[in-house]
C-alpha cells in the first residue's frame, strides 16, 4: 500500500523540479563540505577551500544557480532551451570553481533533464539535446588535452556513456508511448467499425420491417379498390407514410456515414468495450421495460417523459433508445449507483435524451469501455449532439439530442388528439 499511495505523488511532481533537485544537491554538497564547515582531513583539489573567496567565482556560482533554476521553470514548455541552461549552469559552476572537468554527480542532473526530453520530444529533438551535451563533453576532453593538464582518469567518457544510457531510457518511453496511442486510435477505430455495423444491421431490420408493411398494406388496398374505396386509399397512405419515413431514414444514414467517412479521425476516449447486458428493444416506446429489468438488477430506473409524445423516425427511435439502454447497462454494471434519472423531451425540432446516476463516475468514464465511442458515433451519424462526463455533484451524466424534421399536418392533428 505505501509504495501504491506515493507513486501517484512522485508522478505529480514537475521534471522540473527534480532536475533542480538533483543539480542544487550536487551543487551544495562541496559547498558545505569543503568551505562552510570546519578545515578538517577532508580534502579535494578539485573543490579547494579558498575557490570560492573571490567576489567573481561567487557571482559566477549565484549566476550558475539563477540558470538553473530557470531551466526548471521552463522545462515543460521549452525543452531544448532549458537544457541549454542545465548545461551552461554546470559550465558555470565547473568555471567558479576554477575546475578543468565537470563534476559526475552534477552533470546527473543533465541526464535527468535528457531522459524527459527524450521521452516526451521527437528523436530529432532529443538527440540535439544529447549532442549537445556530448559537444561541451568533448570540449572538455580536448581542452585538457591541448592544455597538458593531466588529472587522472577523463571522466568525459564515462559521462558521455551516462549521456546514452539517459537518452536511451527516455526513448524507449518515448516509443512505448507512440505504440500505445497507435494501438488506442486503432482500438477506437474498429470500435467505430463495429458500432456502423450494428446500426446497419439494425437498419436493415428496420428496412425489413418497412417493406413488410408496405407489402402488405398494398396487397390489402389491390383487394378492396374496388369494394371498399375508403380502406384501400387508406391502406395507400399507410404505403406512402412507411415509404417515405424509410426512404428519410436510409438518405440521413447513408449521408451520415459517407460524411463521416471523408472526415473521420480514429479517437476514442476508453480502452474496452462495456458489455450491454440488458434485453435489446425497438426504440423509446420499450424504456419502461428496460427500467423494469434494471431495477430487478438492483437500480430503480425513473423515467420521465417531457413534451408530447409522438412517433419519431425509425432510426431516431432506435438510436435515441440504444443510448438509454448502453448508460443504463452501463450504471447498472459499473458505477455503483442504486439510481438512475432517465429524461426524454419531445421539443418541435428536437428529441433530448439524458441519463444520468449518482455513483462513483465510472458506469461510462473513460476507463471502462468503447461505449461512449458507440453512443457518439450514433449521435453523430444522425447529425445530433452527444456529450458525457462525471457530474459536479457526483455521477456520471449522458446528454444526446437528434434533430427532428418538421411535422405533417396529419402528425400535428394526430399530436393535437
Amino acid at each position: 500500500m505505501p509504495a501504491s499511495l506515493s507513486l501517484p505523488l512522485l508522478k505529480r511532481i514537475p521534471p522540473g523540479l527534480w532536475t533542480t533537485l538533483a543539480w542544487f544537491a550536487a551543487a551544495v554538497q562541496p559547498i558545505v563540505e569543503y568551505v562552510v564547515t570546519p578545515p578538517g582531513q577532508a580534502y579535494s583539489l578539485n573543490f579547494p577551500q579558498d575557490g570560492l573567496d573571490s567576489l567573481e567565482a561567487r557571482a559566477l556560482l549565484a549566476v550558475a544557480f539563477v540558470l538553473v533554476l530557470a531551466s526548471g521553470a521552463v522545462l515543460r514548455r521549452r525543452t531544448l532551451t532549458a537544457y541549454a541552461l542545465v548545461i551552461a549552469g554546470t559550465v558555470a559552476s565547473t568555471v567558479a570553481w576554477r575546475q578543468d572537468e565537470i563534476p559526475p554527480l552534477q552533470f546527473l542532473a543533465a541526464d535527468v533533464a535528457l531522459c524527459y526530453i527524450a521521452a516526451i520530444r521527437s528523436r530529432r529533438n532529443s538527440l540535439v539535446a544529447a549532442a549537445g551535451a556530448l559537444s561541451v563533453l568533448t570540449c572538455y576532453f580536448m581542452m585538457r588535452l591541448l592544455t597538458g593538464a593531466d588529472s587522472g582518469i577523463a571522466p568525459e567518457p564515462f559521462l558521455a556513456l551516462t549521456v546514452a544510457i539517459a537518452w536511451l531510457i527516455g526513448n524507449s518511453v518515448y516509443q512505448a508511448r507512440v505504440h500505445t496511442e497507435e494501438l488506442y486510435a486503432r482500438a477506437a477505430a474498429q470500435a467505430v467499425t463495429a458500432e456502423r455495423l450494428r446500426i446497419a444491421r439494425e437498419m436493415h431490420d428496420t428496412v425489413a420491417h418497412s417493406i413488410g408493411i408496405i407489402a402488405l398494406q398494398a396487397g390489402a388496398a389491390a383487394r378492396v379498390v374496388e369494394t371498399q374505396p375508403a380502406r384501400a386509399l387508406e391502406a395507400m397512405l399507410t404505403v406512402e407514410k412507411a415509404g417515405r419515413e424509410t426512404l428519410s431514414g436510409l438518405r440521413r444514414m447513408l449521408g451520415a456515414l459517407r460524411q463521416a467517412d471523408q472526415n473521420q479521425e480514429g479517437t476514442g476516449q476508453d480502452h474496452e468495450r462495456a458489455a450491454a447486458s440488458l434485453q435489446p428493444a425497438a426504440g423509446l416506446a420499450d424504456v419502461e421495460r428496460l427500467a423494469a429489468t434494471a431495477k430487478a438488477a438492483g437500480v430503480r430506473v425513473e423515467v420521465c417523459w417531457q413534451g408530447k409524445r409522438r412517433p419519431l423516425p425509425a432510426d431516431i427511435d432506435l438510436a435515441a433508445f440504444r443510448i438509454v439502454q448502453e448508460s443504463v447497462t452501463n450504471a447498472v454494471r459499473h458505477s455503483g449507483a442504486d439510481f438512475c434519472l432517465v429524461r426524454v423531451g419531445y421539443r418541435a425540432d428536437e428529441l433530448a435524451v439524458e441519463v444520468s446516476d449518482r455513483g462513483k463516475g465510472g458506469g461510462t468514464s473513460t476507463d471502462t469501455g468503447y461505449g461512449l465511442i458507440g453512443m457518439r458515433e450514433r449521435a453523430a451519424l444522425l447529425h445530433g449532439e452527444f456529450t458525457a462526463g462525471p457530474r459536479p455533484g457526483g455521477g456520471f451524466l449522458v446528454l444526446a439530442r437528434f434533430p427532428l424534421p418538421a411535422m405533417t399536418e396529419a402528425e400535428e392533428k394526430a399530436g393535437a388528439r
